[in-house]
């Protein structure tokens, strides 16, 4: 844990590890999205045609690919330039996608009322200052907009959490560890590089979100459905507690 890690340090990081990263998205991003994210956040989202939408914090551009391709039209910001590049360059050209370089924290380069619908995935904390994003997304929903995101759970996923495991290597349960810790820390995200993540309870994740104006009209917690753990059989243990929560709010 390492509270002097800062957004421009994360940044940093997420530029570096962007190919690989981007290696592991397809057309469903990757296994936990098309497993988990994509079914709650489209389920939650409900119809897009014609809607304005943007993609905040949209990484290699999956998600802004499949929300165009559901008749929305998209601008999608991400605070990594290599990421931007990797998006541009999978964006086929008829979709309707306005890729630009911005963080979420302060994206004053956009006109305020702007989108019917802001989602958000596993954006907001990798973000020093989540309560300055939640103020932008709140200013550019139009009133009655919906914004959406998602996060690694901040009850279950904390510093140093992680499976108990048997000599053998049998998971045994999941410990968790520092729950009332507040700020950043690292994260192993492949072989060669930690990226930098910034934990808060969920009270002051709820409460930030009151105290910016925004209702709450759901909160899920993604699990496999049947037909993906017939798909993948490995995601049985993602039944024994959960790995991501998904907010649903209204301005």
């Amino acid at each position: 844990m390492n509270r002097n890690l800062s957004t421009a340090e994360a940044i940093k990081r997420w530029d570096r590890f962007a190919d690989t990263y981007a290696s592991t998205h397809g057309e469903h991003g990757d296994i936990h999205k098309e497993v988990f994210l994509n079914p709650t956040i489209f389920s939650l989202a409900g119809q897009l045609h014609n809607k304005r939408v943007l993609d905040a914090g949209c990484g290699e551009g999956y998600l802004s690919r499949k929300l165009a391709n559901l008749g929305a039209t998209v601008t999608a910001v991400d605070y990594s330039l290599r990421m931007i590049e990797i998006a541009r360059d999978r964006k086929s050209m008829e979709l309707p996608i306005e890729y630009r370089q911005g963080n979420c924290e302060d994206l004053n380069f956009i006109e305020e009322n702007n989108f019917d619908l802001i989602v958000s995935n596993m954006v907001i904390q990798d973000l020093a200052n989540y309560k300055q994003a939640f103020q932008e997304m709140y200013r550019l929903l139009i009133d009655g907009g919906i914004f959406i995101f998602s996060i690694l759970h901040p009850c279950f996923v904390t510093p140093n959490s992680g499976w108990e495991k048997t000599a053998d290597g049998n998971k045994l349960h999941w410990n968790v560890d520092n729950y009332f810790y507040e700020g950043a820390f690292e994260q192993p995200l492949g072989n060669e590089e930690k990226i930098v993540l910034f934990h808060r309870t969920l009270t002051n994740y709820i409460n930030s979100l009151m105290e910016t104006g925004f209702s709450l009209e759901r909160v899920e917690e993604p699990k496999p459905s049947k037909e993906m753990l017939e798909k993948y059989p490995s995601f049985e243990e993602d039944l024994r507690c959960p790995d991501f929560i998904v907010f649903k709010l209204r301005k």
